[in-house]
Protein backbone atom coordinates (compact mmCIF):
# COMPACT_ATOMS: atom_id res chain seq x y z
CA UNK A 1 0.00 0.00 0.00
CA UNK A 2 1.12 3.55 -0.58
CA UNK A 3 2.17 5.71 2.35
CA UNK A 4 -0.42 8.37 1.56
CA UNK A 5 -3.38 5.96 1.42
CA UNK A 6 -2.37 4.35 4.74
CA UNK A 7 -1.85 7.79 6.32
CA UNK A 8 -5.28 8.97 5.16
CA UNK A 9 -6.89 5.78 6.51
CA UNK A 10 -5.24 6.23 9.91
CA UNK A 11 -6.11 9.94 9.96
CA UNK A 12 -9.79 9.19 9.27
CA UNK A 13 -9.83 6.64 12.09
CA UNK A 14 -8.26 9.13 14.53
CA UNK A 15 -11.14 11.49 13.66
CA UNK A 16 -9.59 14.76 14.92
CA UNK A 17 -12.51 16.95 13.78
CA UNK A 18 -15.05 14.79 15.58
CA UNK A 19 -12.87 14.79 18.70
CA UNK A 20 -12.54 18.58 18.97
CA UNK A 21 -15.78 19.15 21.00
CA UNK A 22 -14.93 16.22 23.30
CA UNK A 23 -11.37 17.46 23.87
CA UNK A 24 -12.54 20.99 24.62
CA UNK A 25 -15.19 19.68 27.01
CA UNK A 26 -12.73 17.48 28.92
CA UNK A 27 -10.09 20.23 29.07
CA UNK A 28 -12.61 22.86 30.15
CA UNK A 29 -11.57 22.59 33.81
CA UNK A 30 -7.87 22.83 32.95
CA UNK A 31 -6.49 26.35 33.13
CA UNK A 32 -5.83 28.17 29.86
CA UNK A 33 -2.07 28.15 30.45
CA UNK A 34 -1.96 24.37 31.08
CA UNK A 35 -4.37 23.34 28.35
CA UNK A 36 -1.84 23.30 25.49
CA UNK A 37 0.74 21.50 27.66
CA UNK A 38 -1.77 18.81 28.65
CA UNK A 39 -2.90 18.39 25.05
CA UNK A 40 0.70 18.07 23.81
CA UNK A 41 1.41 15.48 26.52
CA UNK A 42 -1.66 13.43 25.58
CA UNK A 43 -0.72 13.56 21.89
CA UNK A 44 2.78 12.28 22.73
CA UNK A 45 1.34 9.48 24.87
CA UNK A 46 -0.92 8.49 21.97
CA UNK A 47 2.13 8.47 19.67
CA UNK A 48 3.94 6.11 22.05
CA UNK A 49 0.97 3.69 21.97
CA UNK A 50 0.82 3.91 18.16
CA UNK A 51 4.56 3.24 17.82
CA UNK A 52 4.32 0.24 20.15
CA UNK A 53 1.69 -1.29 17.86
CA UNK A 54 3.68 -0.46 14.71
CA UNK A 55 6.81 -2.19 16.04
CA UNK A 56 5.29 -4.96 18.14
CA UNK A 57 1.94 -5.61 16.41
CA UNK A 58 3.23 -8.80 14.82
CA UNK A 59 4.46 -10.04 18.20
CA UNK A 60 1.04 -9.38 19.76
CA UNK A 61 -0.65 -11.37 17.01
CA UNK A 62 1.79 -14.27 17.43
CA UNK A 63 1.48 -14.21 21.21
CA UNK A 64 -2.30 -14.63 21.08
CA UNK A 65 -2.26 -16.87 18.00
CA UNK A 66 -4.35 -14.42 15.99
CA UNK A 67 -4.69 -14.97 12.27
CA UNK A 68 -4.64 -12.11 9.79
CA UNK A 69 -8.25 -12.92 8.82
CA UNK A 70 -9.42 -12.74 12.45
CA UNK A 71 -7.77 -9.37 13.06
CA UNK A 72 -9.04 -7.98 9.75
CA UNK A 73 -12.64 -9.03 10.50
CA UNK A 74 -12.39 -7.73 14.09
CA UNK A 75 -10.98 -4.37 12.96
CA UNK A 76 -13.68 -4.10 10.29
CA UNK A 77 -16.40 -4.75 12.87
CA UNK A 78 -14.96 -2.24 15.38
CA UNK A 79 -14.43 0.35 12.66
CA UNK A 80 -17.99 -0.16 11.41
CA UNK A 81 -19.46 0.44 14.88
CA UNK A 82 -17.35 3.56 15.43
CA UNK A 83 -18.19 4.89 11.96
CA UNK A 84 -21.90 4.36 12.64
CA UNK A 85 -21.56 6.48 15.80
CA UNK A 86 -19.93 9.21 13.72
CA UNK A 87 -22.71 9.20 11.13
CA UNK A 88 -25.52 8.80 13.69
CA UNK A 89 -24.18 10.41 16.89
CA UNK A 90 -25.95 9.85 20.18
CA UNK A 91 -26.61 12.67 22.59
CA UNK A 92 -23.47 13.02 24.67
CA UNK A 93 -23.35 13.09 28.42
CA UNK A 94 -21.18 15.81 29.87
CA UNK A 95 -17.70 14.57 29.09
CA UNK A 96 -15.98 16.44 31.89
CA UNK A 97 -18.07 15.10 34.78
CA UNK A 98 -15.62 12.31 35.54
CA UNK A 99 -12.47 14.43 35.31
CA UNK A 100 -11.93 17.00 38.03
CA UNK A 101 -8.16 17.15 37.46
CA UNK A 102 -6.00 16.93 34.36
CA UNK A 103 -6.64 13.80 32.30
CA UNK A 104 -3.65 11.47 31.97
CA UNK A 105 -3.60 8.91 29.14
CA UNK A 106 -7.33 8.18 29.50
CA UNK A 107 -9.52 9.28 27.73
CA UNK A 108 -7.66 11.72 25.46
CA UNK A 109 -4.63 9.69 24.35
CA UNK A 110 -6.47 6.37 24.65
CA UNK A 111 -9.12 5.77 23.35
CA UNK A 112 -9.90 9.08 21.61
CA UNK A 113 -6.70 9.25 19.52
CA UNK A 114 -5.20 5.76 19.77
CA UNK A 115 -8.45 3.85 20.06
CA UNK A 116 -9.24 0.17 19.52
CA UNK A 117 -10.11 0.63 15.85
CA UNK A 118 -6.80 2.39 15.11
CA UNK A 119 -4.78 -0.24 16.98
CA UNK A 120 -6.64 -3.08 15.25
CA UNK A 121 -6.00 -1.49 11.84
CA UNK A 122 -2.30 -1.13 12.71
CA UNK A 123 -2.30 -4.86 13.49
CA UNK A 124 -3.91 -5.57 10.11
CA UNK A 125 -1.34 -3.48 8.24
CA UNK A 126 1.48 -5.15 10.20
CA UNK A 127 0.13 -8.59 9.32
CA UNK A 128 -0.57 -7.74 5.68
CA UNK A 129 2.84 -6.19 4.95
CA UNK A 130 5.29 -7.50 7.58
CA UNK A 131 8.30 -6.22 5.60
CA UNK A 132 6.86 -2.72 5.11
CA UNK A 133 7.18 -1.52 8.69
CA UNK A 134 9.01 1.61 7.52
CA UNK A 135 6.09 2.53 5.26
CA UNK A 136 3.62 1.99 8.09
CA UNK A 137 5.79 4.02 10.47
CA UNK A 138 5.95 7.01 8.11
CA UNK A 139 2.20 6.80 7.41
CA UNK A 140 1.40 6.62 11.14
CA UNK A 141 3.63 9.63 11.85
CA UNK A 142 1.98 11.65 9.05
CA UNK A 143 -1.51 10.81 10.35
CA UNK A 144 -0.46 11.66 13.91
CA UNK A 145 1.10 14.98 12.85
CA UNK A 146 -2.05 16.01 10.95
CA UNK A 147 -4.24 15.00 13.90
CA UNK A 148 -1.96 16.86 16.33
CA UNK A 149 -2.05 20.04 14.24
CA UNK A 150 -5.87 19.98 14.16
CA UNK A 151 -6.26 19.24 17.87
CA UNK A 152 -3.70 21.87 18.91
CA UNK A 153 -5.74 24.39 16.91
CA UNK A 154 -9.02 23.03 18.32
CA UNK A 155 -10.16 26.26 20.00
CA UNK A 156 -9.65 28.24 16.79
CA UNK A 157 -11.29 25.57 14.61
CA UNK A 158 -14.26 25.35 16.98
CA UNK A 159 -14.82 29.10 16.57
CA UNK A 160 -14.48 28.89 12.77
CA UNK A 161 -16.61 25.82 12.06
CA UNK A 162 -18.86 25.77 15.16
CA UNK A 163 -20.08 22.51 16.65
CA UNK A 164 -22.47 21.84 13.74
CA UNK A 165 -19.74 22.32 11.16
CA UNK A 166 -17.42 19.92 12.99
CA UNK A 167 -20.23 17.37 13.29
CA UNK A 168 -20.84 17.62 9.53
CA UNK A 169 -17.14 16.97 8.84
CA UNK A 170 -17.16 14.05 11.30
CA UNK A 171 -20.23 12.54 9.60
CA UNK A 172 -18.54 12.77 6.21
CA UNK A 173 -15.49 11.03 7.62
CA UNK A 174 -17.79 8.44 9.18
CA UNK A 175 -19.33 7.62 5.80
CA UNK A 176 -15.87 7.01 4.34
CA UNK A 177 -14.98 4.86 7.36
CA UNK A 178 -18.11 2.72 6.86
CA UNK A 179 -16.97 1.90 3.33
CA UNK A 180 -13.48 1.15 4.68
CA UNK A 181 -14.91 -1.08 7.42
CA UNK A 182 -16.94 -3.06 4.89
CA UNK A 183 -13.79 -3.50 2.79
CA UNK A 184 -11.92 -4.83 5.85
CA UNK A 185 -14.75 -7.27 6.57
CA UNK A 186 -14.77 -8.49 2.97
CA UNK A 187 -10.97 -8.86 2.95
CA UNK A 188 -11.07 -10.78 6.24
CA UNK A 189 -13.78 -13.17 5.04
CA UNK A 190 -11.92 -13.63 1.75
CA UNK A 191 -8.67 -14.43 3.62
CA UNK A 192 -10.49 -16.90 5.86
CA UNK A 193 -12.19 -18.66 2.96
CA UNK A 194 -8.96 -18.88 0.96
CA UNK A 195 -7.19 -20.46 3.98
CA UNK A 196 -9.97 -23.01 4.47
CA UNK A 197 -10.23 -24.09 0.84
Amino acid sequence: MEILSIAITLFLIMDPFGNIPVFLSILERVTEERRRVVLARELLLALVVILLFVFFGGTVMSLFGLSRAAVTIASGAILFLIALRLVFPEKEAAADDEFEDEPLLVPLAVPLIAGPSLLAVLLVFTATEPDARGTLLIAALLAWLATSAILLASTFLYRVFSRRGLEAIARLMGMILIALAVQFLLDGVSDYLSCCT
